[in-house]
């Protein structure tokens, strides 16, 4: 019977660890392909629990104890405290990173946000609003409606990934909490169905709606000074005063210049942690240097045989990427105006001097690793 004991204390410390390991950045555990473990041991937490449970107070009140060493018993029972405590209540993806206490939204005489600072745009039936990435990067997601749609509002700053989604699951509005991270990426679990979604691709990887996709809003990764000249009627997400400090560490993520093992920048090209620009078209994908398009401002290229752009704004920070009309099609771009067979563009497509529109395409900044990762046959430019 004492063995139980000992064998409930360790087998409980145990899955403990590992129900936190699989779904945390710890050593080597993002690397492996262990999602599918990692989900069984989450659903069965409370199984488990239970069975290891048992086997203490079983063998805590069957085995005879000498009366000195059951006072021993006590150090490590109180190790077990510890360590589900900080399993569930420190280490905890939704623990560590909290939801907004307070989610304010406000137009721009009344921002305090300093319009430098990156956000993720989002438009929408009229309306328009700017998600800070400081802040998106703290709290991982928000959810907002804009133009009578409902959104989830991502970022993952270990994968520098700004993604907007539909909260729809089986055709019903949904809620999602911060549950861990799976080969590096925030990983959102609905309440619903339980099931374990990829932030940077809004794909269910584990439970029981495992292969399907939220739906993704177009949404478009601007300095908050270049959304407002694009769209001065925008709103744009404030400060949670609960998470000022949590917020502050922010800074150095965005202009590029943090060294942290996870979330640092490295300025060089084409490196794990090297910024690139990730463009969609249909289910191709293609990858360009940062470095690049910032030296170039302009790029002229081609993915699934659709001719494109990608554009580089004199903020150096925004960027956005169109649909050419023709192979032959050639653009300038002079005080962030695009120019092509005398008419004239703004930086999100919209004529100046012409009624046409140019089509946008899904262009995302983030880490290399990321972008190569998730989007498998990736070109590089």
């Amino acid at each position: 019977m004492k063995k139980l004991f000992w064998f409930g204390i360790s087998g409980l410390v145990l899955f403990e660890i590992a129900n936190v390991y699989f779904i945390m950045p710890m050593p080597g555990s993002q690397q492996m392909n262990s999602i599918d473990l990692a989900y069984f041991l989450y659903t069965w937490r409370w199984a488990f629990r239970v069975l290891f449970g048992l086997m203490i107070v079983i063998g805590l009140l069957s085995a005879k104890w000498h009366q000195r060493r059951r006072w021993f018993l006590i150090l490590p029972v109180l190790v077990l405290v510890a360590v589900i405590y900080m399993a569930n209540f420190k280490m905890a993806a939704d623990a560590m990173f909290k939801q907004p206490k307070e989610f304010l939204m406000v137009p721009a005489d009344k921002n305090k946000v300093d319009s430098n600072r990156l956000v993720i745009g989002v438009a929408n039936n009229g309306e328009a609003k700017a998600y800070p990435i400081g802040f998106l990067g703290y709290h991982h997601h928000v959810q907002d409606t804009i133009g009578g749609k409902a959104i989830l509002v991502t970022y993952c700053t270990v994968c520098r990934t700004g993604r907007v989604f539909e909260p729809v699951v089986n055709g019903k509005k949904e809620k999602f909490r911060l549950v861990g991270m799976d080969h590096f990426n925030a990983m959102l679990e609905d309440a619903a169905t339980n099931s374990w979604w990829r932030q940077a691709t809004g794909e269910a990887i584990a439970g029981a709606l495992k292969g399907e996709h939220l739906p993704e809003v177009f949404s478009t990764q601007t300095s908050l000074a270049e959304w407002l000249r694009l769209n001065p009627n925008s709103l744009i997400m404030q400060a949670d005063p609960a998470f000022i400090d949590s917020y502050s560490k922010t800074t150095k993520f965005e202009d590029g210049t943090g060294r942290e093992r996870l979330t640092g920048t490295d300025s060089l090209s084409w490196k794990e942690k090297s910024w690139v620009i990730g463009v969609k078209d249909g289910e191709e994908r293609k990858a360009y240097d940062w470095n690049q398009l910032i030296k170039d401002r302009i790029i002229h290229d081609k993915i699934n045989n659709t001719p494109l752009i990608i554009v580089a704004s004199d903020d150096n920070k925004s960027f956005f990427a169109f649909k050419r009309p023709g192979d032959d099609a050639k653009f300038s771009l002079n005080n962030d105006v695009l120019s092509y067979n005398n008419k004239h563009f703004l930086l999100d497509g919209r004529g100046i001097d012409t009624s046409l529109t140019l089509t946008p395409l899904p262009a995302y900044q983030e880490f290399w690793h990321s972008w190569r990762t998730f989007n498998p046959g990736t070109k590089k430019y």
